[in-house]
């Protein structure tokens, strides 16, 4: 094939305005990524099309889609996921303290989700203020005195990670409830494969497509049964949710069956079974893609056609395992969050080995009155919300939409927290026909059951518009694979 112009031209690249994760301020590929960028710097502008179009075919294929919510009458549509060739790389020995500062975060959360539910110390200490508990949106008082296995309620938890402009990794937030992208962090592997076969041939990449195995074996070690191969199910509220294929993807992977409520019953003994054409069936574990409140009528929503009635009452009896457990989200409030360092301090006795972004609680009157008075430099988030909706970002805000964040503030000062604006990390990212630094995120999947797995690697989450940070898919971000790398 004749070569045309060389579409990447690294000399070309700017990575001075951000910490990039391939490209040194001073123009050179960081430890581990040479091979990648030598070989991308090969390939003419034909070729770089020719590989794009093998991705996006793949993508089509395979079938990976994620809904967007349109608010009109038509309600959602399905779009192929917005994938970018370039990956992003990480050094092993990076990574390795990353992960034990994951387990070490995880296991302090755990501890206090148990704790709350149980004696209260670290709210008898004021550790984190009672008031705050009990005024979460996310506290579940039908959940005191549960003991699930383990002592562990977040078995799932998605930590998003990003990197300031000083190389410093810090936790953005911890999503205990129902954290939702691993599907998308292995099917991007599976691209990438079918993509660049000749990459993962000459650099030691670390893999992650044991994920669905160590999920459910995890979840077989929450089983009331002691049973070699449990009765687990993944319980989905149907093909119009947002994250279905991702419920599809991973209950096929670990050969469990998908269902829905309807298709669960609490039987008179508190058991839950599973209807099938050949009669009813026990069910050991559930691991439920459904909100606390949609999950059991009787306890919850009485509304809800979602879940399943009666579902709590076997819960609490020990009779079925409930993946992640409800009320874990009590730990999942982003004014909790900024509470974690001190959390981690309590239950462990060690110093937190990642981070948190330096917050402000708008609750209390010092931080609300600095919060206020710097609104064009923070970034404000509603305590709940998910999926980077209800938030401000000050510094790209308006006049007017920052006032109007300001009065919701005073209005209600326990539902906000604040955090300066940080300079996201960049990485190159195909726009076009060249590559340009685009700011991200990562989210590394922990899981917690009778032991603790954590991803090698995670979802990278990309900002696709030019010196946007919000990553998420639905807003139009896009995303890359995540290679955790040994350095040659």
């Amino acid at each position: 094939m004749q070569r045309g112009t060389m579409s990447i031209d690294w000399n070309n690249y700017d990575a001075s305005n951000a910490w990039d994760e391939l490209i040194t301020a001073k123009g050179r590929a960081r430890p581990g990524a040479r091979n990648l960028c030598q070989m991308l710097a090969r390939l003419s502008d034909q070729e770089l099309k020719e590989r794009k179009a093998a991705a996006e075919l793949a993508i089509r294929s395979m079938g990976i889609t994620f809904t967007v919510y349109t608010g009109e009458e038509s309600g959602s549509i399905d779009r192929e996921w917005p994938f970018d060739i370039v990956p992003r790389l990480l050094r092993k020995q990076e990574w390795d303290k990353i992960s034990a500062g994951l387990k070490q975060r995880v296991n302090a959360l755990n501890r206090f989700i148990d704790d709350v539910y149980h004696d209260q110390n670290a709210l008898n200490d004021e550790v984190v203020p009672r008031a705050y508990i009990e005024s979460s949106k996310e506290f579940r008082p039908q959940c005191v005195g549960v003991n699930p296995p383990h002592n562990v309620w977040a078995h799932v938890c998605g930590s998003d990670l990003v990197r300031d402009i000083d190389g410093r990794v810090y936790v953005l937030e911890d999503n205990l409830r129902v954290p939702s992208g691993v599907s998308y962090m292995l099917e991007n592997r599976e691209v990438m494969k079918r993509t660049f076969p000749e990459l993962f041939e000459n650099t030691v990449i670390f893999p992650v497509d044991d994920y669905a195995d160590q999920l459910a074996a995890m979840l077989r070690s929450l089983s009331p049964r002691k049973l070699k191969t449990p009765q687990i199910v993944v319980l989905t509220p149907g093909i119009y949710n947002a994250a279905y294929f991702e419920h599809a993807y991973l209950a096929q992977a670990m050969a469990a069956e998908l269902v829905q409520g309807t298709d669960l019953i609490v039987g008179r003994d508190d058991f839950v079974y599973m209807r099938t054409i050949e009669g009813l069936v026990r069910v050991d574990v559930i691991y439920r893609r459904i909100d606390d409140l949609f999950l059991d009528s009787e306890v919850f929503n009485p509304d809800s056609m979602l879940g399943v009635p009666g579902l709590m009452r076997a819960w609490r009896a020990g009779h079925v395992a409930l993946a992640n457990a409800p009320g874990c989200g009590v730990a999942d409030d982003k004014v909790i969050y900024t509470y974690v360092p001190d959390i981690i301090r309590y239950y462990t006795g060690e110093e937190p080995l990642l981070p948190n972004v330096p917050s402000y609680r708008c609750v209390e009157k010092s931080q609300r009155d600095y919060v206020l008075d710097n609104l064009d430099k923070m970034v404000v988030k509603p305590a709940n919300e998910s999926g980077g909706y209800g938030m401000l970002i000050g510094p790209h805000a308006s006049k007017q939409e920052r006032d109007k964040f300001a009065r919701q503030i005073r209005a209600n000062p326990r539902n906000y927290m604040a955090q300066p604006m940080l300079i996201l990390s960049t990485a190159p990212t195909l726009i076009d026909d060249n590559v340009e630094p685009r700011h991200l995120d990562l989210r590394p999947f922990i899981l917690s059951g009778r032991d603790t797995y954590v991803t090698t690697g995670g979802l990278t989450r990309v900002a696709m518009r030019k010196g946007s940070t919000v990553v998420n898919s639905s807003q139009g971000g896009g995303s890359k694979d995540t290679w955790v790398v040994e350095p040659g």
